[in-house]
């Protein structure tokens, strides 16, 4: 992010900032500008400026590269604060996921050896490294935890039911996630290559005219 905002320091050095201002109030410049449609989760897809001297005079006023790079670094700096989101999420079904796996195998197993009308052998935990021996019996029920301090009751045919569900819901969700994760770090990229492009594109130009200045001159 350092080198996007080196870019906007350095070419508003030249430029007055009221100057910019008027210029951001005035100016057809807008999201939909720099942008090109969404993709297939409504995630916006970053425009990539071929042709950057058309692309300024497509606008009325045509548009100065200060206020092009401050509009890619402000897009640039949203999908950076969505990434973040993002990654949160697909690392909480990363968690979640294996868990309700978990608790599914369990309630199949107890379901079987109902099925079985076998007597089960397990351990459970008394406190910090310290189990014992129990013999349970497949009553055909269990509770499940919902979240917030809620804990329901279910045969083992609901609990498989309702875990398989959540399952199915919590594999897809992750899927989404990852693609907009993917793609939102593409956009990323593209933002940060237009900044630079316009930054070297303003700077050759300003370069230009003032040799041709110095031309004139002599």
């Amino acid at each position: 992010m350092s080198s996007e905002k080196d870019a906007v320091a350095t070419i508003t050095g030249d430029h007055d900032l009221q100057a910019l201002k008027k210029e951001a109030e005035n100016t057809s410049l807008k999201l939909e500008s720099i942008t090109d449609g969404v993709n297939e989760n409504g995630v916006p897809k970053v425009r990539f400026v071929e042709d950057i001297t058309s692309f300024t005079n497509s606008f009325n006023p045509p548009a100065s590269a200060e206020l092009m790079i401050g509009a890619y670094s402000d897009l640039f700096g949203k999908f950076k604060t969505y990434e973040g989101s993002l990654a949160q999420k697909k690392q909480t079904f990363n968690a979640k996921i294996p868990e309700i796996e978990k608790s599914l195998k369990l309630v199949k197993f107890l379901k079987a050896k109902q099925d079985d009308d076998e007597t089960l052998t397990t351990r459970y935990n008394l406190a910090d490294m310290i189990f014992a021996r129990a013999e349970i019996s497949a009553s055909g029920i269990v509770h499940l935890w919902l979240g917030a301090n809620v804990m329901l009751e279910y045969t083992y045919d609901e609990a498989i039911e309702l875990l398989s569900t959540k399952l199915e819901k919590a594999k897809k969700d992750l899927e989404v996630i990852s693609e907009n994760l993917s793609f939102v770090r593409n956009q990323i990229i593209t933002s940060e290559v237009n900044i630079s492009r316009i930054y070297n594109w303003d700077v050759r130009k300003k370069r230009q005219e003032r040799m041709e200045a110095d031309a004139n001159k002599e």
